[in-house]
């Protein structure tokens, strides 16, 4: 059994998925080596514009990506919020969403140590 690190909070952004430049292996396997309470992605995980105005096809590391985030949910109870970047402006008609583990929001506030840290893709609320 391979021991994992343990972060109470990991936030990942602008991973842009879709595009020739997102470092997709990389970040799943970081994210195959930890644990954490809560995962924030912090928007355009998924390159939306990329994907829709490209000959660049979702690849089957993309979907990988995916199942790595929900074996995270899965096996360590995992809260994953998703905040909506302009890159993933696809997501419009879910946000707000819920479900399970895991919600898509505009906005997010995340607490700790006594301090509200505002994770958004336009530096207001």
């Amino acid at each position: 059994m391979k021991l994992q690190k343990y972060y109470s909070t990991v936030v990942l952004s602008d991973i842009h998925l879709g595009s020739e430049h997102s470092h997709t292996a990389a970040v799943t396997r970081f994210l195959q080596q930890i644990r954490c309470d809560k995962l924030i992605l912090n928007g355009d995980i998924i390159d939306g514009w990329q994907l829709k105005k490209s000959r660049n096809k979702w690849k089957q590391e993309h979907t990988g990506f995916f199942k790595t985030l929900m074996k995270l949910m899965e096996q360590y109870g995992t809260e994953i919020i998703y905040v909506r970047g302009n890159h993933d402006d696809f997501l419009d008609a879910l946000v707000p969403f819920t479900f399970s583990n895991i919600r898509i929001v505009r906005d997010y506030v995340h607490y700790t140590h006594g301090k509200k840290i505002l994770c958004n893709t336009r530096g207001y609320i």
